[in-house]
């Protein structure tokens, strides 16, 4: 089935921002968009589900809307009812995961279908789920790297926007392999927000195709 991306908004892409801990690729979305990388977008709130989170707080000195939405024990359905809201209160258009440390459930992504974002430290499919760095040193990878995809109701399993390779040292640790992967993150992931924003792709199947080169 070819499913054609939403035609480039005229108005701002409003931008919602799930964080759990330092938000550190929220805020170099953050500076993507102060900057002009990504045209046409502001973001509209930075939601975590941790109060004591870090992101919070350096979110804030950017001067963007924070909130926290914590757990208490909650049902995730229940839960995340209500980051819904928030989001759709807000008028969210796109909705990025940034270290948010709670899978979503399938009401979450029936709400924003193909509107959800994530970013992963490996080149998936190989290594999804948590530690991907150390999966990747135990299993003896040559190379990891990034990836930013679209959420699905599989675990880092939805269509490939964007990757960035990074090489494997045989010194490394999982400290130093972590670092250098951030330092692609926040490279990426702007770049593949800026492209979702324009509209100036189409998926096929779980194939994204770009509709031209920059």
């Amino acid at each position: 089935m070819d499913v054609t991306s939403s035609e480039t908004r005229h108005q701002l892409c409003r931008i919602g921002v799930l964080i759990s801990g330092r938000g550190s690729n929220m805020l170099a979305l953050a500076d993507a968009v102060r900057d002009g990388r990504i045209l046409k977008a502001e973001i509209a709130i930075v939601i975590s589900d941790q109060s004591g989170a870090a992101g919070l707080h350096h979110a804030a000195e950017r001067g963007l809307e924070t909130l926290a939405i914590e757990r208490r024990q909650r049902a995730r359905e229940e839960h995340e009812r209500e980051i819904i809201a928030a989001l759709g209160a807000r008028g969210v258009d796109l909705v990025c995961l940034a270290g948010y440390m709670r899978l979503l459930s399938p009401l979450f992504i029936e709400a924003y279908r193909g509107r959800v974002l994530n970013i992963h430290p490996s080149l998936l499919p190989a290594f999804p789920g948590l530690d991907a760095q150390q999966q990747a040193l135990h299993y003896g990878a040559k190379v990891s790297g990034c990836t930013v995809h679209f959420v699905d109701e599989m675990l880092d399993g939805g269509p490939v926007i964007t990757q960035r390779v990074v090489p494997v040292h045989d010194d490394d640790t999982e400290e130093t392999l972590s670092a250098r992967i951030l330092i692609e993150e926040h490279q990426a992931y702007p770049e593949a927000v800026e492209r979702v924003v324009r509209g100036d792709y189409k998926i096929f199947g779980r194939r994204v195709i770009y509709l031209y080169e920059r």
